[in-house]
């Protein structure tokens, strides 16, 4: 009943924003390693699917055995980039660039965690003043 289709997608922001800042630093990690191919993290172009279909915003599940939403299934997904090598040895990480992605990762981050902390804080001004 509280969670909203916007606290829904803040929170899958979210997720994605855990997920890519793992898989940054799983790239950070094999900097050295040869013929590594560095993964990214693939949800912003889902979400804005999911915000142009003007029916996928309407529906919520309340109970997780009820019918799946399959137009507002917002999960983020790591891919592997093949397209390029940064190094003769086959390597494809880019420190500035993974560097770049860290700090615009946690921006990302501190965002959607501002904007849900506001909007539950609204939640707990209407539930506690509610009883005056």
């Amino acid at each position: 009943m509280l969670m909203s289709p916007t606290m829904y997608m803040l929170e899958k922001a979210m997720d994605a924003s855990a997920l890519r800042q793992r898989t940054i630093a799983h790239n950070i990690a094999n900097i050295n390693t040869p013929r590594y191919k560095r993964y990214e993290v693939s949800f912003e172009d889902k979400l804005n699917r999911a915000l142009e279909t003007k029916s996928g915003l309407s529906l919520f599940r309340t109970n997780p055995y009820h019918l799946p939403r399959s137009n507002y299934y917002l999960e983020p997904e790591v891919i592997r980039d093949n397209r390029s090598s940064m190094r003769n040895d086959g390597n494809n990480v880019d420190i500035d660039r993974e560097m770049a992605e860290l700090a615009q990762n946690s921006l990302n981050f501190n965002f959607s965690t501002q904007q849900l902390n506001t909007r539950l804080a609204m939640i707990r001004y209407v539930i506690n003043d509610g009883r005056r």
